[in-house]
């Protein structure tokens, strides 16, 4: 289960926080819960808990901030933030665009909105210092947070995320993608089919991945559609694709982990490559995963990053 906590992100940007765990004791009326499932299944309601109620502090549990990718949403770290949250504060962000985040116009989606979306996430619930972990364009925002604002940012986490610029190819790509998308869909079975099997870019049945689209749907009356616009996704992505983001890793301060898939989008050399470079780097990798690491093997993921987390977040950790 999972509460719904409204943020206020740059430009006064309405975000979607979600926290993992049981609410804080002695507010019931506020500790409004909700099951992070697809989105035709979730339960509307208003408000949220406000900002700072449960500030990290002493005697607290450390907080982990989770950003998903390009398309995401927070429910896609359902699995990683269940168990996190036996232990630690767990909140993942729906981004602006995604999930239940406001949808805004173009000019809106700029790098430096991420990143300081992120920012007031840490500050208004009281999470820092906090761990963040981040998938593909999450990572990249977090560890541009991280190297902005060091004093929020106790450790980083970056799941298969390249450093290196993509360039012009790469977005025509992305674009003719979208195109080829059948939607509507009729049926959530004809996401799962397409995305999991009939898409061109999958190579081999692939499952997990049907099931990742299929919670970014929803039903409208032609059919299901994505909750985000994919127009906006590609305005997003130029923010950064046509640029290399080598420099910012090697302001980041705290430790780091670079985390790939076996399968997915970051080369070993380049991930390596990001440890280097990185001042406090470490290096994992995940057997029989692609790019949706975290959803595709959560266990091998949940073994790939734990003892991570249990150094940094250790009451003597430096």
């Amino acid at each position: 289960m999972a509460r719904r906590i409204d943020v206020t992100g740059a430009g006064g940007v309405r975000l979607a926080a979600w926290e993992f765990g049981d609410p804080p004791k002695g507010d019931p009326a506020k500790a409004v819960t909700e099951p992070v499932i697809p989105p035709q299944s979730v339960r509307k309601r208003e408000g949220g808990r406000p900002a700072g109620l449960h500030e990290n502090g002493a005697g607290s549990r450390p907080g982990v901030l989770l950003l998903h990718g390009l398309m995401g949403r927070a429910s896609h770290w359902s699995s990683t933030a269940r168990w996190l949250s036996e232990r630690h504060r767990a909140v993942a962000l729906d981004q602006r665009g995604h999930g239940q985040s406001a949808k805004l116009p173009e000019a809106a989606f700029t790098r430096e909105a991420y990143v300081e979306d992120a920012e007031a996430a840490l500050e208004q619930l009281g999470l820092a210092p906090a761990v963040l972990i981040g998938h593909a364009m999450g990572a990249l925002t977090a560890w541009q947070l991280a190297a902005k604002r060091p004093d929020l940012v106790q450790g980083l986490i970056v799941c298969d995320m390249r450093a290196s610029a993509l360039g012009a190819a790469s977005q025509r790509e992305w674009g003719d993608w979208f195109k080829s998308w059948p939607a509507p869909f009729a049926t959530l079975a004809d996401v799962r089919k397409w995305f999991g099997e009939d898409d061109p870019w999958v190579e081999r049945p692939n499952p997990s991945r049907g099931e990742f689209y299929a919670e970014v749907m929803h039903e409208s009356p032609d059919g299901w559609r994505p909750v985000f616009e994919p127009e906006q996704m590609l305005k997003t992505r130029e923010t950064w694709v046509y640029d290399a983001h080598w420099e910012e890793l090697t302001q980041v301060q705290c430790p780091a982990l670079v985390v790939r898939g076996l399968d997915g989008e970051l080369g070993r050399a380049e991930a390596q490559e990001m440890v280097r470079v990185l001042p406090r780097g470490a290096y994992a990798e995940v057997a029989d995963a692609g790019h949706l690491v975290h959803y595709d093997q959560p266990e091998g993921w949940r073994t790939a990053i734990e003892p991570f987390l249990d150094a940094v977040l250790a009451p003597d950790a430096p």
